[in-house]
């Protein structure tokens, strides 16, 4: 087809580019066609920025990051033409990630651009509040955490501190669900008369401080629905390969393995009932709004797939059917095993560092 009047032939050739100046003409011609980078560290969250990636497929950044890290981008590539033609990135919830990922970035960035400066010389605008969590680092001290944070990185050196004062969410909320916040009981207000009513899971949720109080809310509520509750079993099986001997497979039956709990993982037996809010747990499809954190209702529980309406991001209100997912725990466990099961879990209630990367809503806190 022919070539816009308005963009050049280069700029047809590299898909990335397109998408990141597909945002309205005016706003663009205003600000001379400059390429903003939203980004941010889980895929709940890159939902609420517009245009968004998370770090780790915007960047290529490894799972397992290590002080000589790099970014998986080559020269002359797609992506770094993008980073060649950027003015701006912007990383969201920042104090989450370690510290050796924007050291990855800022060598990968320096060498695709050529240049000694840091981030190859782009502006780097670092988000969120460092009194939330903090990057997750396996079986380490309290000493090891704050080393992984970006602050004890030698880029802090070069960072400006800019501190927001006034709070403009609560300014501009105008929703009576969110003027009634008062603690509660283990309680929904209206919950059997709107359970059909997608603001209402969407404006609310019940804050809980850990996993277990999580889940005693979430069965407490689940139990004052109307309706039958379909029960969904998992299928658990350990890995056949060299690392795995004949004797623990003997050892670790599949009664034993239906019984492990673990992060990442959920249980065996899963409850629902039609109306139900649910969370995923797994990032699946990110251009439809379907990422670890995004919450949903379930409309219809089939056999093999669940029906269900987005209720958070930018797709709200799109129905999704979710299959069965092979999960597959990361760290932790002297064994190899997958879970096959729905990646989702109950939201009624959920933990507050959960709670940090979703949208903002009326709460009701729970104590342990």
């Amino acid at each position: 087809m022919p070539v816009p009047i308005e963009f050049s032939a280069d700029d047809t050739v590299n898909i990335l580019v397109l998408d990141e100046l597909d945002y309205d003409r005016f706003e663009m011609v205003r600000s001379k066609g400059e390429i903003v980078i939203n980004v941010a560290s889980s895929g709940i969250a890159s939902l609420l920025l517009p245009g968004g990636r998370t770090a780790h497929s915007r960047f290529g950044l490894p799972i397992n990051v290590h002080e000589s890290s790099t970014c998986s981008i080559l020269q002359k590539s797609p992506q770094a033409e993008l980073f060649i033609r950027a003015k701006l990135i912007i990383w969201d919830e920042a104090p989450m990630m370690h510290r050796y990922c924007f050291e990855a970035l800022d060598k990968t960035m320096k060498s695709i651009l050529q240049v000694d400066k840091l981030f190859g010389g782009k502006v780097v605008v670092l988000r969120r509040d460092f009194r939330q969590i903090l990057p997750v680092v396996l079986k380490a001290s309290r000493q090891d955490i704050v080393h992984a944070t970006i602050n004890s990185s030698p880029l802090w050196n070069f960072c400006r501190v800019m501190k927001l004062t006034k709070n403009m969410r609560l300014q501009s909320c105008s929703s009576p669900s969110n003027v009634d916040e008062r603690p509660t009981g283990i309680r929904l207000p209206g919950l059997l008369s709107n359970m059909y009513d997608s603001d209402y899971f969407q404006g609310r949720a019940i804050l809980a401080p850990t996993n277990e109080c999580v889940e005693f809310v979430n069965d407490h509520l689940m139990s004052l629905l109307l309706g039958e509750e379909k029960v969904y079993l998992s299928s658990d099986s350990m890995f056949r390969d060299e690392q795995t001997m004949e004797d623990n497979a003997e050892i670790y039956s599949t009664e034993f393995l239906n019984t492990i709990r673990c992060s990442g993982l959920r249980s065996h037996a899963l409850k629902f009932k039609i109306g139900a809010p649910v969370m995923l747990i797994r990032n699946i499809d990110q251009a439809k709004g379907l990422c670890n954190g995004t919450k949903l209702q379930i409309i219809r529980t089939g056999i093999h797939v669940l029906s269900c309406k987005i209720l958070s991001g930018k797709n709200i209100g799109d129905m999704m059917f979710i299959p069965r997912m092979t999960l597959i725990p990361s760290t932790g466990l002297p064994i190899k095993f997958q879970k096959r099961q729905f990646p989702l879990i109950v939201s009624f209630a959920m933990t507050i560092n959960k709670s940090q990367v979703s949208n903002s809503f009326a709460c009701w806190f729970v104590s342990s």
